[in-house]
């Protein structure tokens, strides 16, 4: 089969319903606009948010609700925004990376080559990424507005019914 053949069979997958976490230790539910952004294009795509919550920036705390929303079984897919940077606090790679089964290496890089076209060379910076854990996608995004919108729009979006179809493939 050929990519478009995959993409027409995804197209049976229906609605998914999503998780957004924040993860971050200054923002709330009024303030995070990235968040709102993220939700905002899901459920206009037709999908649903299954769940919203704002993680405070400490390792245990972000691989915990990743952990229990996994184990819950009721999400399809989570984004996360923020941690994913390159100062001491970012943790959100650390916390996630390793729980992965399989890492998709071209999210983040296809996710950096549209970064660079926006933003030139801070784009290395990022250290966005994503990969399967359970029956779910986890997307790891940068704390942006721009970012958020960019990944969710350009990259996720187009291409989520494809990848939970292969994903779960038999």
């Amino acid at each position: 089969m050929g990519v478009e053949d995959h993409k027409k069979a995804a197209r049976d997958v229906g609605t998914l319903v999503a998780a957004m976490l924040t993860v971050s230790d200054t923002r709330t539910a009024d303030t995070d606009e990235s968040g709102r952004i993220a939700m905002e294009l899901i459920r206009q795509a037709g999908h649903e948010v299954g769940h919203y919550a704002i993680v405070r920036n400490e390792p245990l705390e972000v691989r915990t609700e990743v952990l229990r929303l996994v184990a819950e079984g009721r999400v399809d897919f989570i984004i996360t925004s923020g941690g994913t940077g390159v100062s001491p606090r970012d943790q959100t790679i650390e916390a996630l990376r390793p729980l992965f089964q399989k890492e998709l290496e071209g999210f983040g890089e296809l996710f950096r080559l549209l970064s660079f076209q926006e933003v030139g060379t801070a784009a290395l910076l990022s250290r966005a990424t994503a990969g399967t854990l359970g029956r779910a996608v986890l997307f790891c995004l940068p704390g942006s507005k721009a970012a958020v919108r960019l990944a969710v729009e350009r990259l996720i979006l187009p291409e989520i019914r494809h990848l939970i179809a292969q994903h779960r493939k038999a």
